[in-house]
């Protein structure tokens, strides 16, 4: 691949690049200095206003997944690429009308909060808290990758060493916006980023539909001829098709996305963010319209890639197709030649950076919540020992975004062939089969207990990533993460038809099968405070 930045055309986007870590470590020093107590480090103060808020769950759903990877499949397999889009924005029809006010009602930090309400707590919390980090580890591995892509991109080399430095990077920036800034500092960085992003979408935008003269039908025709697939790029079947076992596999994506967003930690924690549940219900819908309307561009910046760089050239850039957007940006602005090609390439990377900085912080920051919340501070507390003060889980949860930070690291490093979408797409199954059955179970369902709460979430869990280790994601595929070795044996590279399922049902069974009855006051009481408010943080 021929380098796209020369000379001072490669200084000006390596200081675009500076300019975006030196502003978000500003805003997270900024705001660091100004609330200590852990509800200001996990929760934000809970004082951001239903529109700050919006934009910040917008910042956090529209990670390097939305911005590089859709827009890259739709690249490369047009319709079926648009499948991605719709069901990233459906989920929100979930969390809008079964989770956000309830949530914000009924927990205080964590989605393990929600349940303790009236379930025996060290189990439950063990076992929430190791989904949780489980969860966003997934969800990490994808935004590193998406920073190894862009930032080899931007220097012009397939080489691995510039991806790992960029990815040891991108970690030791998350680390510190979380242990300095907490909630707050991140959610003002979600807050930029997301203005940014959606500005920079719809400079695009408008720059792909000019180059049409506001024709879409031409856009489409020349995206199908640039695709080297001709009609069969605008029909389903491109990816999904060809066999039944990838037409389950579709369904099995779908369900994932679909059903995961309304379990995802780092999402359900923004909701704790605001003062009100009304507050959360109206900051779910100012994302809805962020976001629908970004996932609305991404269809016209995909095909905008295929019919102006060609399908050939965004799979020599990176085979997975997470590198389209800024190459779309630099032939908007004329090419590699051109100085105004160049800078618009170097905005939009810089754009995308930000993204990724942005939504690792919060997903860092869930995960250590997660870790020091439910897991040290009360799962793994021995019986008769004090709590520990709030002071000691803030420092725990600071170490553990260190250890967290280190750890998606190494895990990064070998997957870098994969699509940052296909990634985000397992981690929607993850918490789709372990976090989602729990909490509808427990917030709808009066007779369920804590053996079904626990079972719930490793009968979800524990199959999940099983069968991800066992599918062509890990082995047995070109494409796969080991591609010399084969070990696979399950044919779907998403889980979530199988796990999804698997996570209700061991709910189920478990709540059928316990002994300890479950305790209708304690669901009285997590009913109303739900419903009402009455008691909530």
């Amino acid at each position: 691949m021929a380098p796209v930045t020369t000379g001072q055309h490669h200084s000006l986007a390596v200081v675009l690049f500076a300019v975006v870590v030196l502003v978000t470590l500003g805003i997270t020093l900024w705001v660091g200095r100004r609330g200590q107590a852990a509800e200001d480090f996990y929760a934000g103060g809970r004082d951001f206003t239903p529109l700050q808020n919006g934009f910040a769950l917008s910042g956090d759903y529209l990670s390097a997944a939305s911005f590089l990877g859709v827009t890259g499949l739709i690249a490369l397999y047009g319709y079926d690429g648009v499948l991605y889009s719709i069901g990233f924005l459906v989920a929100w029809l979930v969390v809008l009308m079964l989770v956000a006010e309830l949530v914000r009602n009924a927990g205080r930090y964590t989605l393990a909060d929600v349940l303790a309400l009236r379930m025996r707590e060290r189990p439950l919390r063990a076992a929430a808290g190791s989904a949780s980090v489980v969860v966003t580890l997934l969800y990490l591995i994808a935004q590193m990758v998406g920073a190894g892509s862009l930032v080899t991109l931007l220097l012009g080399t397939n080489g691995g060493q510039a991806k790992t430095w960029t990815i040891v990077g991108v970690g030791a920036l998350m680390i510190i916006y979380v242990t300095v800034g907490g909630m707050k500092a991140t959610t003002w960085i979600q807050i930029v980023k997301a203005f940014v992003l959606i500005v920079g979408a719809v400079l695009l935008t408008v720059l792909v539909v000019a180059r049409f003269n506001g024709n879409l039908a031409e856009l489409m025709r020349a995206a199908a001829q640039g695709s080297g697939k001709g009609q069969a790029y605008l029909e389903p079947g491109l990816k999904y098709g060809a066999s039944l076992t990838s037409r389950l596999d579709f369904f099995s994506l779908g369900l994932g996305l679909v059903l995961g967003t309304a379990g995802l930690p780092h999402i359900l924690s923004r909701f704790y963010t605001v003062p009100t549940a009304r507050a959360a219900r109206r900051s779910t819908m100012w994302a809805i319209g962020m976001i629908g309307g970004f996932y609305l561009m991404a269809i016209v910046l995909g095909l905008g890639a295929t019919a102006l760089v060609g399908a050939k050239a965004v799979k020599a850039a990176n085979p997975a197709g997470n590198t389209a957007v800024p190459l779309l940006a630099l032939d908007l602005g004329g090419g590699p030649g051109s100085t105004v090609g160049v800078i618009l390439f170097a905005l939009i990377s810089a754009i995308a950076f930000a993204t990724i900085l942005a939504v690792v912080a919060g997903l860092t920051l869930a995960a250590s919540a997660a870790f020091a919340h439910d897991l040290y501070a009360r799962a793994w507390r021995r019986v008769g020992r004090r709590e520990p003060t709030e002071r000691e889980e803030l420092v725990v949860a600071r170490s553990a975004a260190v250890v967290i930070g280190a750890l998606a690291i190494v895990l990064s490093l070998f997957a870098q062939q994969l699509n940052t979408a296909f990634l985000v797409g397992l981690a929607f199954a993850v918490a789709a089969s372990a976090n989602l059955p729990t909490l509808l179970y427990s917030l709808f369902w009066s007779r369920f207990t804590t053996r079904g709460a626990v079972w719930s979430v490793y009968g979800g869990l524990v199959p999940a990533v099983l069968l991800v280790v066992f599918s062509p994601v890990v082995s047995g595929a070109k494409t796969s993460i080991f591609p010399g070795l084969d070990f696979h044996w399950f044919p779907l590279e998403n889980p979530g038809l199988v796990s999804i399922p698997l996570g209700f049902l061991a709910g189920w069974i478990g709540t059928l099968t316990s002994r300890e009855a479950a305790d209708p006051d304690k669901y009285a009481e997590l009913e109303v405070r739900s419903l009402t408010g009455a008691g909530a943080a």
